[in-house]
């Protein structure tokens, strides 16, 4: 999506530099850095979604546009539906042969 290598960088760095720590008994633990993932409650998160989110939209829409992956045409005129996406899920669509299958699948490097 074109970000900035400075809008990168302070990306990774929020979320590199997360501390956690968890209650045992009511008391606090030490403190350790996160391997993965973002915090429950983050407010980086919702905005990081968005972002994934949207990538994802742009690369099926790509996909269909030069023929690689097979929608559903609604009836009607209607439009070509490859997915359909609410809050945190995502539905594929697409037409029923084993080749649309393997290119949903495929790793793109």
């Amino acid at each position: 999506m074109e970000f900035g290598t400075k809008f990168r960088r302070w990306i990774i760095k929020c979320l590199s530099s997360a501390r956690v720590s968890v209650l045992i008994n009511g008391s606090a633990a030490t403190e350790f850095s996160m391997e993965r993932g973002v915090r429950q409650g983050d407010p980086l998160s919702p905005f990081l979604f968005i972002i994934a989110v949207k990538g994802l939209h742009m690369a099926m829409e790509m996909a269909k546009e030069k023929g690689l992956f097979q929608g559903i045409k609604l009836p009607q005129d209607g439009p070509v539906i490859s997915h359909l996406q609410y809050a945190d899920d995502v539905i594929f669509m697409g037409s029923w042969s084993i080749e649309n299958a393997k290119k949903i699948n495929q790793n793109p490097n």
